[in-house]
């Protein structure tokens, strides 16, 4: 695998997570961002949200910038709360291929709902 996306200057979402050799005796490692963002497939209102990635790395880890731009490619897409957390656990284990991963979405109230959505892989 190579990396594409660090170090370089990129204007646009990208579609998969780039990863890197997983360094020895590295467990767990986990991301968060309060920036994610998407549309609701009914309303198409902004849905702004939380997102924790967390994963036991197997023999990759998965590249910060690369996962900002993967993440960003959601801003203008209409997805469920739930949709959108089995999608991105989804390609983590695809592209990072990690023990587990976890991935835990908070959506910000709207009408006075809080929307939590787990997936868990495998």
């Amino acid at each position: 695998m190579s990396l594409t996306v660090l170090g370089n200057t990129v204007r646009e979402p990208i579609e998969h997570v780039e990863v890197f050799p997983a360094p020895a005796h590295v467990t767990s490692v986990t991301f968060t961002s309060d920036e994610l963002t998407s549309m609701c497939p009914v309303t198409e209102q902004p849905d702004l949200s939380t997102v924790t990635i967390e994963y036991a790395p197997g023999e990759w880890c998965v590249e910060s910038k690369s996962l900002k731009l993967y993440l960003w490619g959601f801003r203008d897409r209409a997805v469920f709360a739930e949709a959108l957390a089995a999608e991105i656990a989804g390609e983590i284990m695809t592209t990072a291929k990690p023990v587990r991963v976890i991935v835990t979405l908070v959506q910000r109230p709207r009408g006075g709902i809080e929307v939590k959505a787990v997936a868990q892989l495998p």
